[in-house]
């Protein structure tokens, strides 16, 4: 049976069961497998990390009203968070790590900073 190295593709000598002709093909199959799994989940955390980071810049007090607008001009994605919070009186406030932000009347948020 001829068999062939899953990254290069030469003929591979040895056990039965050996999937790679040596160790830097092993290598570099799976480090191009995980690549390409975790592409996904890069972007992901590149626009929660963005969006955190301007939760910290507008809300430095640790609690502060601002305009809605003023985060989308700043690149904010409100489709990515971590987390929301439910209050006991209905409110839900809207995570990304420890920063978040509450949606009150006319395009306002009330951003918070959880202790």
């Amino acid at each position: 049976m001829n068999r062939q190295c899953l990254d290069c593709q030469t003929a591979i000598i040895g056990r039965a069961d050996k999937k790679f002709c040596d160790d830097q093909c092993r290598s570099h199959y799976n480090n191009r497998i995980k690549s390409e799994d975790d592409s996904l989940l890069k972007k992901i955390n590149q626009i929660l990390s963005k969006n955190r980071k301007i939760l910290k810049a507008e809300n430095p007090n640790g609690k502060v009203k601002t305009k809605k607008e003023l985060l989308l001009k700043q690149g904010f994605d409100f489709n990515y968070y971590t987390h929301h919070y439910t209050t006991s009186t209905g409110n839900t406030y809207i995570f990304c790590y420890e920063y978040g932000y509450l949606l009150l009347d006319h395009d306002e948020l009330l951003l918070v900073k959880k202790e």
